[in-house]
């Protein structure tokens, strides 16, 4: 898993009132999340689709740990759910967040489009990657704390609770 935080880009800024309108603090901070796939994500098959389920699975329990953790400082957090590009836990606006869109203008990396699938180009991993998002109202410091944090909660089979609930 590769991640990186970043400032808000202009569509994110512009747009927050119709990706999270319940939201009343700005936007500081995005994290943007990499995983390795085993498959090029592209196509739509059987295969494509459980790896993509099992690494949407991964960022749920690797991200609302962050979004609790930032949560319980007082920060305003929220994951986008990679396959709806709607917020998990905040009241969901008239805006998708696109995570490729994101990518690419975080990042820098190039896409390719496949029929009506746009996929990142990772440089080492090519089209066998899944993207996801978690922005907040934190600072890129804050975020970063959080992550080392639940990193280690993570490393020692720790879990952290009381933050929310996914209703999938």
């Amino acid at each position: 898993m590769e991640y990186s935080i970043h400032a808000p880009n202009p569509f994110i800024c512009k747009n927050l009132p119709r990706l999270l309108p319940d939201w009343s603090q700005p936007v500081r901070s995005v994290l943007v999340v990499l995983q390795p796939s085993q498959l090029e994500l592209m196509q739509v098959t059987p295969e494509t689709d459980a790896q993509k389920q099992q690494l949407r699975q991964r960022f749920l329990e690797f991200g609302l740990k962050i979004v609790c953790k930032l949560r319980q400082l007082g920060y305003l957090a929220d994951l986008f759910d990679p396959r709806t590009g709607q917020p998990l836990l905040s009241q969901a606006g008239t805006l998708r967040l696109d995570d490729v869109a994101v990518v690419r203008s975080t990042l820098g990396y190039s896409t390719t489009q496949f029929g009506n699938c746009c996929s990142i180009l990772h440089p080492h991993w090519g089209s066998a990657v899944y993207p996801s998002i978690l922005i907040s109202s934190a600072e890129s410091s804050q975020v970063k704390s959080a992550i080392v944090e639940v990193e280690g909660l993570l490393e020692t089979h720790h879990s952290l609770s009381g933050c929310g609930s996914l209703t999938e």
